[in-house]
């Protein structure tokens, strides 16, 4: 015969267990799961707003985050109302091989590969650009190439989609390269690339 300790925590645990049922029941059918939470869904009708659309456009001065964009220098090529006439960083050779590389995909199809406007887009019947090696674009501050590039010059689109800020400056600063590699002089070149250069050429000075 059972004692009456046993009877006891016998009936305990099942009305322990009904209760913990019913409390599962009851979280069930009042649960929402947070994917049927309140929201409009993509080009959903609203009643809220007049023009009844449910998808909004941003806030005027919204800024997303890490986009503040306080150097206006490294942003706008530009050093107050004036364009910027040094780099917002120090270029290495890595920049500058980075630079290279993004100028041969984007810019070189219409540009040429040194730059002279004459790239494989002009060949087959399109505009030319100019050419950086004319006096006008040598005398540029680096600042004019990043703007162009940021936001587009006469026939040229803007390419401030496809180029990060610090890759249109490695741009404009392989096309300072450029320039330089055309119209450089003897006294420009380092003293071993010139004794070198000079060897090559047969002791010419």
């Amino acid at each position: 015969m059972k004692s009456n300790r046993s009877i006891s925590w016998n009936r305990n645990r099942a009305v322990l267990g009904v209760l913990a049922t019913l409390l599962v029941l009851a979280a069930t059918g009042c649960r929402q799961d947070m994917h049927d939470q309140p929201r409009f869904e993509p080009l959903e009708r609203s009643s809220f707003f007049e023009d009844r659309k449910a998808g909004r456009m941003q806030v005027v001065g919204t800024v997303a985050r890490g986009e503040l964009n306080e150097d206006a220098h490294l942003h706008t090529g530009f050093v107050g109302d004036d364009l910027a006439t040094t780099f917002p960083f120090a270029m290495t050779r890595e920049d500058l091989a980075r630079g290279r590389q993004r100028f041969d995909i984007m810019c070189s199809p219409c540009h040429g590969r040194v730059g002279h406007g004459d790239g494989i887009v002009v060949q087959r019947g399109f505009r030319a650009p100019p050419s950086y090696h004319s006096e006008r674009l040598r005398g540029v501050p680096p600042g004019h190439f990043f703007d162009v590039v940021t936001n587009g010059f006469g026939a040229m689109g803007d390419f401030s989609d496809r180029l990060s800020v610090e890759d249109r400056w490695r741009v404009a600063a392989y096309i300072r390269v450029l320039q330089l590699s055309q119209a450089a002089t003897m006294g420009d070149l380092p003293g071993d690339v010139k004794s070198e250069f000079q060897d090559a050429m047969g002791g010419a000075r």
